[in-house]
């Protein structure tokens, strides 16, 4: 997909996926293919993750070339983070912090 990773890192509940968006692919295109290899991946892992699959959407952020290694670093050491935030209140705070508008009623749907 020409998007090539940076980091990538993954919690029971999420994944974080930072990468350099192809000139070519579509965001969504590029969400798809990550959703669609990592499921096949998945469901090769044993039979309790037979029935694996990721929920419809997804969150995505840009990120300016200076602050890659602080997001590197973020999603890097996402368990630890984890301790003290759940994903629910660290997405909504991301939302907020960036003056994102939303309905909560369909951002977890």
């Amino acid at each position: 997909m020409e998007s090539p990773a940076i980091e990538i890192n993954c919690v029971a509940d999420h994944a974080h996926v930072l990468f350099n968006l192809s000139k070519k692919r579509s965001l969504s295109e590029v969400v798809e293919e990550i959703k669609k290899g990592s499921s096949k991946w998945v469901k090769t892992q044993g039979e309790a993750m037979s029935d694996f699959y990721w929920q419809s959407g997804y969150g995505a952020f840009s990120v300016s070339e200076s602050n890659v290694p602080v997001v590197q670093a973020y999603a890097a050491n996402q368990e630890q983070h984890h301790r003290t935030m759940t994903f629910e209140e660290e997405f909504l705070a991301l939302l907020k912090k960036h003056n994102i508008e939303f309905d909560e009623r369909y951002v977890w749907g």
